[in-house]
């Protein structure tokens, strides 16, 4: 079984054997434990019920959203929900149709394959993938040249569980051969709150609800960010007091991390200071920014921006990035100008 973890790291983000450990005993295993996402908690229930009482594996599921929001963990709720066995892969993993096949042919009927990153699966791969979900047929191609033989395979009821930030990426006949789409939301602080407390439990570290309540706030709304932070502010706890997370070791331990109140981090903010301090708060295209500051334009979309657009810091406008008053006020600064919203020649291939 081919199998490659695609995990979010950031700069002060760099996980180990441990770190992956703790992460997969953190995560909840049916839909009463997974907290948030009610309106897609109530959908799958919904279909899998059906699916259960018909007698025959769920439909197809894509999911998708910013990274960090819990796709990978409902895959695995999905097929704990549906008693079902479930293989892990992804995207870049799968270089070839012979390694799908591989993987196709060693399913059990009512088995569930995840496929994380599913938009960057090669074309090959992809249309060998089509028969496999539409009529559970594996086609094979024996030889070369005039004397190649196609041969079609009968495979097992399986699913398909999609995973993408990307759904813009993926394929069209792809996408269309999902028969339940859902894309997963920001969650609000509340429920990161929960999560944060769930994880403390699970962790056993004593956490008072203040300190729960400011780690929540610098989470980004995201529960991955939620659970990293509270593991590291629970190592400033026990190395700089008795173990117990309180309101003053809280906020010690985000200022070490330089976390700021909204969950800003410093790449982040160099983000913002360019575009303001360079470009006179925009608009700049996405190149251009991933030039300055370093980053691959894949990690400014996938890692930077969605919490940015989120909280009205930036935004996307014809001609590229561009930094709101709300995010001017943040970080201290004024606008020098007002940039017309009339693009250039030059602008327009940002």
């Amino acid at each position: 079984m081919a199998i490659d973890r695609i995990v979010q790291q950031t700069a002060d983000d760099q996980p180990d054997a441990n770190e992956d450990q703790f992460e997969q005993t953190l995560r909840p295993r049916t839909f009463d434990e997974y907290i948030g996402q009610d309106r897609l908690k109530k959908n799958l229930r919904l279909a899998i019920t059906a699916s259960k009482k018909r007698e025959e594996p769920v439909d197809h599921v894509l999911l998708y959203g910013p990274p960090g929001l819990g796709k990978t963990t409902m895959a695995s709720v999905i097929a704990n929900e549906m008693n079902a066995q479930i293989r892990i892969t992804s995207g870049p993993a799968i270089g070839r149709a012979a390694d799908l096949a591989s993987l196709l042919t060693n399913l059990q009927d009512g088995d569930i394959l995840f496929i994380d990153e599913i938009h960057r699966l090669g074309r090959s791969v992809e249309e060998v993938l089509y028969s496999a979900m539409e009529d559970f047929k594996l086609d094979i191609v024996l030889g070369k040249g005039p004397s190649a033989k196609s041969l079609r395979l009968d495979l097992p009821r399986f699913t398909i569980i999609g995973a993408t930030t990307r759904t813009g990426a993926l394929a069209a006949p792809l996408r269309d051969r999902f028969g339940i789409m859902h894309r997963l939301e920001f969650y609000t602080p509340e429920d990161i709150q929960k999560i944060i407390t769930r994880s403390a439990q699970i962790l056993e570290t004593e956490i008072h609800d203040a300190a729960s309540e400011i780690i929540a706030s610098r989470a980004r709304l995201t529960p991955r960010i939620a659970n990293r932070l509270l593991k590291r502010v629970r190592d400033y706890a026990d190395v700089n007091g008795d173990g117990i997370i309180d309101t003053p070791l809280a906020q010690s331990a985000l200022k070490l991390l330089e976390i700021d109140e909204i969950g800003l981090d410093p790449a982040d903010r160099q983000l913002i200071d360019v575009i303001i301090d360079h470009h006179g708060g925009g608009p700049v295209g996405v190149e251009t920014l991933a030039a300055i500051t370093g980053d691959e334009r894949s990690t400014i979309e996938d890692f930077l921006e969605p919490y940015l657009l989120q909280i009205g810091f930036l935004e996307r406008t014809p001609r590229g990035r561009k930094v709101t008053p709300r995010a001017y006020k943040h970080v201290g600064k004024k606008p020098k100008h007002q940039a017309s919203d009339s693009p250039s020649p030059q602008e327009e291939l940002l």
